[in-house]
């Protein structure tokens, strides 16, 4: 839907004008037809309907009955203050935890950005976000969030930040001129689409608001949380049971104990407060008391393990998990991409293997140094991740880009852009000036007519380039993000531009990754030998999940990996039956998420989901217990759990 659209088709469909934008009528009808772009939620119970909800258990209705009875029939008021104390204690309890759990739909609305720059009647104008409707022409910058959904018309080095919704660890590069022809497709995939609440980090478009409010992909989700009911934990499941038994119990022997008496010819009013007394005596009224009592000493527990249990039945519910479904990026990834191999001097190393003593290797290191527009000191980052990673290999070893900067001033450059794929910067080297470029290994081996092989330049051949390529090739396939660098030396800064990005000497490449957190190898092997299975849910690409879950022992074979198009030919018997022999689902949205929770939990087991992205929400609600990051997570994946990890720990 739009993303299969041409341009023109979408201005098409919209009425609108990419040059003027909407006219104040046109805006006004459009409004009065969608609403306001925002997030709306069916109505919340007030705490009075919460108070008398936790009322509604056959127990409490049998206390009641005994408690009205006994005053009525027997005058024992002290019998029915002691009873409506208790009933009140655990009432006003569940009314108190039940009003704090549902909060993800409140965070879900601070997402939304206060303000949007669109085109009004042939002006550029600043509204409340909450005032854009669909045809509005919105312009988008850098470090401005995304104001509803919108189909780009126009884009320049546009790059946007979806990890929250997506998963994706790195910006997206957005290109308006894309139309994709496969109606499927996942939504980090939709490359001519940006959606509400993502982040623009780099460059600059024009788009179209295709949908608003409850329409976009962020009130898609807050339909689902609104939709995900609360299901009763086993122990709440049990204790329902119980209660039930008990009370058909209690009312079958008093029944017995009132007809045996009538039959003996006793007072009925003797035999009526006889069977009340047996009823009260019956039902164990300080039940619910010990069991929260109980529950809350866990609680103070698990807080000193780092975990802050939300809703105290879901203490219990820890014990009985036997499937962990765990979001990628940010819960068994670190969230940050790092280098972790590179090749230099026909040599492919991994990163501890670095010597800054060897000519090659610190060459490559200046290079992508110094060729970054990112800063990254002990106390602030700045930039693009895969710049701030480059940086974060030199501070490993002390090549510095403050220190760099000084000695190797920056006098030219060319910017990255998506249609190149390259970076270009032209630094002073005492009196001579080196040309520095990085970016997509094609696109850059291409321009080299030479390549730096053991301390030597070399003519590039054919042999020496396909070796080059065939090294990329190995390192993407390992899910490896992929740059290669090169130089060259020039002796004045009088250089056309259209000539610094030729005749270049190829130096090496660079690969990196979100890596594992370093304690998560460790705690799924914990769990296998616990008899709890880990499940690897994401919306990354299917290679980048299974490299991770390899390296995690998640999935050792590639058969055992689903994709979101996967899913969405299986029915949800098909996938039930399915999924017990799959342990990773990839690019996936967030109704696939909900859909394997759901899965897994129709073949009886007891379902945990950690995450911690918007992304993640309607999942971790659906889960018997949903477990959120602290420290990473958004507020909107906390306001769906049930417990909140406060050192963002997946051991814990």
């Amino acid at each position: 839907m739009y993303f299969n659209d041409s341009i023109d088709d979408v201005i098409g469909k919209f009425n609108t004008n990419p040059d003027t934008g909407l006219t104040s009528s046109q805006v006004e009808e459009i409004r009065s037809k969608y609403g306001s772009n925002k997030l709306a939620s069916k109505k919340k119970k007030t705490k009075v309907q919460l108070f008398f909800a936790q009322l509604n258990d056959i127990l409490i209705y049998i206390l009641i009955v005994a408690a009205i009875l006994s005053v009525v029939v027997g005058k024992e008021i002290s019998d029915a203050i002691i009873i409506g104390i208790v009933i009140l204690v655990n009432a006003t309890v569940g009314m108190i935890q039940e009003s704090k759990a549902e909060k993800a739909l409140d965070a879900l609305k601070e997402l939304s950005t206060p303000k949007a720059i669109v085109k009004r009647n042939g002006e550029l104008i600043e509204i409340p976000s909450e005032e854009v409707v669909p045809g509005d022409v919105i312009i988008i910058d850098a470090g401005r969030f995304i104001p509803c959904d919108i189909r780009l018309i126009e884009s320049a080095n546009l790059k946007v930040e979806e990890s929250a919704l997506t998963g994706e660890s790195v910006p997206v590069d957005k290109n308006a001129n894309l139309i994709l022809e496969d109606e499927k497709v996942s939504l980090g995939d939709k490359k001519n689409m940006v959606f509400m609440s993502t982040l623009a980090t780099y460059g600059r478009a024009t788009g179209i608001a295709v949908a608003t409010g409850m329409n976009t992909e962020i009130g898609k989700i807050a339909k689902m949380l609104d939709e995900v009911e609360n299901e009763l934990t086993p122990l709440q499941k049990k204790l329902e049971q119980l209660g039930k038994v008990l009370g058909i119990a209690a009312i079958g022997i008093c029944a017995i104990m009132f007809a045996v008496g009538l039959l003996q010819d006793r007072a009925v009013t003797d035999m009526f407060m006889i069977s009340i007394s047996l009823a009260v005596a019956a039902i164990p009224e300080g039940l619910a008391a010990i069991v929260t009592i109980v529950l809350a000493l866990g609680v103070q527990r698990m807080i000193k393990q780092n975990a802050i249990i939300r809703k105290l039945p879901s203490v219990e519910t820890l014990g009985s998990v036997n499937i962990i479904c765990s979001d990628k990026t940010g819960t068994l990834t670190q969230n940050k991409m790092t280098v972790v191999k590179y090749f230099a001097d026909n040599k492919l190393k991994e990163v501890k293997e670095f010597n800054i003593n060897n000519d090659g290797e610190k060459l490559l290191l200046k290079n992508i140094v110094l060729c970054n527009d990112a800063t990254s000191t002990a106390t602030s980052k700045t930039g693009d991740p895969t710049e701030i990673a480059l940086l974060d290999m030199g501070n490993m070893f002390n090549v510095f880009k403050e220190e760099l900067d000084k000695t190797h001033k920056r006098v030219d450059e060319i910017p990255f852009d998506s249609d190149r794929k390259l970076m270009t910067t032209v630094n002073s080297y005492e009196d001579k000036f080196n040309v520095m470029t990085k970016g997509a290994t094609d696109n850059l081996i291409n321009i080299c007519t030479s390549a730096y092989i053991n301390g030597e330049v070399v003519p590039m051949t054919e042999e020496i380039k396909n070796g080059f390529l065939k090294v990329a090739t190995a390192m993407s396939d390992d899910a490896l993000r992929v740059l290669g660098a090169a130089f060259k030396t020039v002796n004045s800064t009088h250089v056309e531009v259209d000539e610094l990005e030729k005749d270049l000497t190829f130096i090496g490449l660079i690969g990196m990754i979100d890596p594992p957190r370093l304690e998560v190898k460790d705690s799924i092997e914990i769990c296998k030998t616990s008899g709890i299975k880990t499940i690897m849910i994401t919306g990354d690409h299917k290679n980048t999940a299974f490299a991770i879950a390899k390296e995690l022992s998640i999935a050792e074979d590639i058969n055992l990996v689903a994709s979101g198009s996967d899913i969405d030919n299986l029915t949800d018997e098909e996938l039930s039956s399915r999924c017990e022999n799959l342990r990773v689902f990839a690019r996936l949205s967030p109704e696939h998420k909900v859909r394997i929770v759901k899965a897994f939990k129709s073949k009886g087991n007891i379902v945990s989901m950690t995450g911690d992205g918007v992304k993640d929400a309607p999942s971790l609600k659906a889960a018997d217990i949903g477990v959120a990051m602290g420290i990473t997570g958004t507020d909107v994946a906390k306001g769906a759990s049930d417990m909140v990890l406060t050192d963002d720990n997946f051991s814990t």
